[in-house]
């Protein structure tokens, strides 16, 4: 059985759910769905639907905020000074274990 629209209850212009345009007479949000049991109401029709800051997100500053300015891998070479004296003492245990099969 359909439902039918009540007079106090039109749908907003734009649903607060996904931001989709709602035709005036539409009973649910034609994008998502969302009616006035799921969705649709008044206090939900003053935010938008994620909430989400006005201005551009800066992904960089965010980090520096974060993390502070030497964040990051690598960002100060500490990490590659230490992968390489690792690998230089490998070596150079690997030339001793060689240098040592040699004499036997």
């Amino acid at each position: 059985m359909p439902r039918e629209s009540h007079p106090s209850r039109r749908p907003p212009e734009t649903c607060p759910a996904c931001g989709a345009d709602v035709p005036r007479t539409a009973l649910a949000c034609p994008e998502c769905g969302a009616d006035y049991e799921t969705g649709w109401n008044e206090e939900d029709a003053a935010y938008d639907a994620l909430d989400l800051p006005d201005h551009e997100f800066d992904y960089d500053e965010c980090v520096r905020r974060e993390f502070g300015d030497s964040a990051g891998i690598g960002s100060t070479g500490h990490g590659k000074r230490v992968a390489a004296v690792v690998i230089t003492i490998v070596c150079i245990g690997l030339l001793l274990l060689c240098i040592k099969a040699l004499l036997r």
